[in-house]
Parts: C-alpha cells; sequence; structure tokens
C-alpha cells in the first residue's frame, strides 16, 4: 500500500508594497544594497506628534491599482493589501481560471495589528463635527481588522477559508502559518500576508503609548537594535502578500516553487515582557524547527525580530543561541527592517518575502543604521553577505506579548521536505 499524499505548502508568488519599493524587484534590490528609507513623519496631521520618524510608501498611487469604487469604500491599509494581493497572483501566474472551476478551493487570510484607523478618524470627525448624517455607510467596515481578507476575496470572487489573525506583530507569520494549514487540509490556493497603514493622527497617538516606540529625530539613529545606542522601533506602512499554494498541484500546472513554508510555532508570554519572551521565542523556535522536521545545524540564516530596546534585543540574542545550540553562536542573522521601519504585522511578511529572495540569490541582505554590535551575534551589517541557503527561520514579536518562528526551506529542495 502506497504511502497518502502530504500536501506541503510552497510559495508561488509575492506581491509587495513597501517603503523602499513598490515591486518586487525595486524592493529587493534596496533590500540586498541595505539602503535605509527611514525619514520624518509627513503624513497629514502626524506632524507634531513626538512620534517623529518612519517608513512611510511614497511611491504608491492607489487610483492606478484599486477600482474608484473600492477606494471610497476602503482604507489604506486596504488599498495596500488589495494592490499586493494583485501582484502575488500575477506572479504566480493564477488566473481564475487556474482554479479548477471552483471558487471554493481558494482562500485568503490576513493579519492586521491597527486596521483602517485613517477611514475610522476621518468618518468619526464628521459624527462629531456636522451630524451622523455626515458618516459614510463604510465606516462600520472600513475600519475594522477583517477588511483586507473580505475586499480581496469578494474583488476576487474566492470563496474558499476566509479570516483574518489579530495577534500584534506576531500575527505576519501566524496569518502564513494559517494559509499553510488551509492547504494542508485542502484548500489549493490562499492569498495570505498584512499590510498596514498606522500613519495617521489617531493612529499615531495610541502608538504614543508604546513604551517602545522610538521619538528620535534622526533618521540614522531613531531604530538601531543590538546596539548600545538601541532606542526603540519606528512605525512603517505597507507590507507584503504571497500566494501560498500545494507543493504538487503548483508543480503540475508548471509554476516554480520558490519556497517551502516547512514549519510553524506561536507562543504568548505578556506585553512587554520582554525578559520572558526569551523562554517564549525559544519554545516557538524549536516547534517550528520539529514540525519542519530540521535541526539547529540546518538554519543558515535567522531573519530577527529585532525590536530596537536593549532588554527585548538581548532576550532574542539568548532566545536563538538557546534554541540553535552552539550553532547559534555562529549562525548568520540580519534584520532588514532597520531600514524600513517596522511595520506592525506586516513587518515578519516582509521579512519572510526578503528571505525567498535570499535563498533565490544565496545573498543575506545587511541590516541597514546599525554598525556597533552589543551582543553576541553574528549580524550582517553594512552589505550583504553571499552565502548558500537552504534553510531559513525568521522571528516576530508582538509589544503584546506574541511570540512565532517560521521555517522556510528553498523552493528547490529535496521533494522529502
Amino acid at each position: 500500500m502506497s504511502a497518502p499524499h502530504v500536501r506541503r505548502a510552497g510559495v508561488t508568488g509575492i506581491g509587495v508594497v513597501a517603503p523602499n519599493g513598490t515591486s518586487t524587484d525595486t524592493f529587493w534590490k534596496a533590500t540586498q544594497a541595505g539602503v535605509s528609507v527611514l525619514d520624518r513623519v509627513t503624513r497629514d496631521g502626524c506632524e507634531h506628534l513626538p512620534m517623529r520618524v518612519a517608513g512611510e510608501v511614497r511611491s504608491f498611487e492607489p487610483a492606478a491599482a484599486i477600482e474608484e469604487r473600492l477606494l471610497v469604500q476602503t482604507d489604506r491599509f486596504s488599498h495596500f493589501a488589495m494592490a499586493a494581493a494583485d501582484l502575488a497572483l500575477q506572479d504566480a501566474r493564477l488566473g481564475q481560471t487556474d482554479l479548477g472551476g471552483s471558487p471554493f478551493s481558494a482562500g485568503v487570510v490576513t493579519a492586521a495589528g491597527s486596521g483602517g484607523g485613517e477611514f475610522g478618524q476621518r468618518e468619526l470627525q464628521r459624527l462629531w463635527g456636522k451630524g451622523s448624517r455626515f458618516v459614510g455607510p463604510y465606516q462600520s467596515i472600513a475600519w475594522f481588522y477583517a477588511a483586507s481578507t473580505g475586499q480581496i476575496s469578494i474583488r476576487r470572487g474566492f470563496k474558499g477559508p476566509c479570516s483574518v489573525v489579530a495577534a500584534d506583530e506576531a500575527g505576519g507569520l501566524d496569518a502564513l502559518a494559517h494559509a499553510a494549514r488551509a492547504v494542508g487540509r485542502g484548500t489549493d490556493v490562499m492569498v495570505a500576508g498584512s499590510t498596514e497603514a498606522p500613519l495617521a493622527p489617531y493612529s499615531g497617538v495610541c502608538q504614543l503609548g508604546y513604551e517602545e516606540l522610538s521619538t528620535a529625530e534622526d533618521p540614522v539613529r531613531a531604530y538601531r537594535p543590538f546596539t548600545a545606542d538601541a532606542c526603540g522601533f519606528v512605525p512603517a506602512e505597507g507590507g507584503a502578500m504571497l500566494v501560498v499554494e500545494e507543493v504538487a498541484s503548483a508543480r503540475e500546472r508548471g509554476v516554480p516553487v520558490r519556497a517551502v513554508l516547512a514549519g510553524h510555532a506561536a507562543t504568548f508570554t505578556g506585553a512587554s515582557r520582554w525578559e520572558e519572551s526569551r523562554e517564549g521565542l525559544v519554545h516557538a523556535i524549536r516547534g517550528a524547527l520539529d514540525e519542519a522536521a530540521c535541526a539547529p545545524e540546518e538554519i543558515d540564516v535567522v531573519f530577527a525580530d529585532a525590536l530596537g530596546v536593549p532588554a527585548a534585543d538581548r532576550a532574542e540574542a539568548l532566545a536563538i543561541a538557546d534554541a540553535l545550540g552552539a550553532h547559534g553562536r555562529h549562525v548568520p542573522v540580519t534584520a532588514p527592517k532597520t531600514g524600513v521601519g517596522r511595520g506592525y504585522c506586516a513587518a515578519p511578511v516582509l521579512d519572510a518575502a526578503a528571505a525567498v529572495f535570499a535563498m533565490e540569490h544565496d545573498l543575506i541582505p545587511p541590516t541597514p543604521n546599525v554598525f556597533d554590535i552589543c551582543h553576541d551575534l553574528d549580524l550582517v551589517t553594512v552589505r550583504a553577505r553571499a552565502a548558500e541557503l537552504r534553510t531559513v527561520l525568521v522571528l516576530s514579536r508582538g509589544l503584546m506579548g506574541s511570540n512565532s518562528a517560521l521555517v522556510l526551506r528553498h523552493g528547490a529542495g529535496d521533494a522529502s521536505w
């Protein structure tokens, strides 16, 4: 009797709308070059907030990517998501006719931390300034965390599993894991990822409650994890969407599998309890390695969470050493997000996209603006490092206490993965 077929989830398409690029080509070129695009916040209404530096998406024209009828119904974070999903589906060469005639064979899962803050603020201002009759009918849905999932699924006619993950920053990796498990259970295609748009006045004020938020005014010094100058993180907008597809099906239709989502695990250790996050992150890493049937020494590079808070950075460095053993003291580590900002749930999805590109080019991107490392890490800085990359570990932690780890394997790897 032959063994039952094991459904594995692979990445076949990537769409990016990020501060350093609104296509995969521009994003990867900037990322591998270590370009930093952090700058003073220019979004309307944010100029006088203590949050001085951020990663803004400045080259994105919503009207060029989204139908006018949807623009008025949705917030900026959903504009990013719909545009990135379109790019990912194009990259995967996946059209409506490729779904086997069944809309139930495709689904969507996104993660969101801030929701549609700009849209919500505008409508509430109309409510209090002019009255309820001046509030638009889409206020009830555009601000909601699930808005992007809903808009992508409706727009594309996807009627398979659809959901949203609300697990602060680590939710971005959790969304990819949800997609992989949906594929494992029988869904053919999942569009998964996260986009955020937290650079609006109301959203900005909400973020001021985070002690970990950097209020530094110099873009070069505002976000420097793993250094003695670490003073917190800077926020960012944008994000990425990935097409996650059953590996055998993708290969049957002649589409390259760019990476395999091999293993994932998540834990929870409580808000701002950074010393405790060490143990929580260790458990997440070990769980992801176990699910991927991956030995610690197989990890070729770690994409770090890199919060930029001394206690959190120390906990992460120690967690990598704890979970990977002796290999953990020598494995290359990188944090390209220091060049674009930390886009909440979108941050680890951009890391996952960068990890796929890194494996395809055998090149570890550097950590911009970071030079004097004060932790026992082999942090890649200044310039990209050539290395044979077959297996990557991506880490993420949330300000409210979530920890998540994801193992990615090279898409051209052994069929037994």
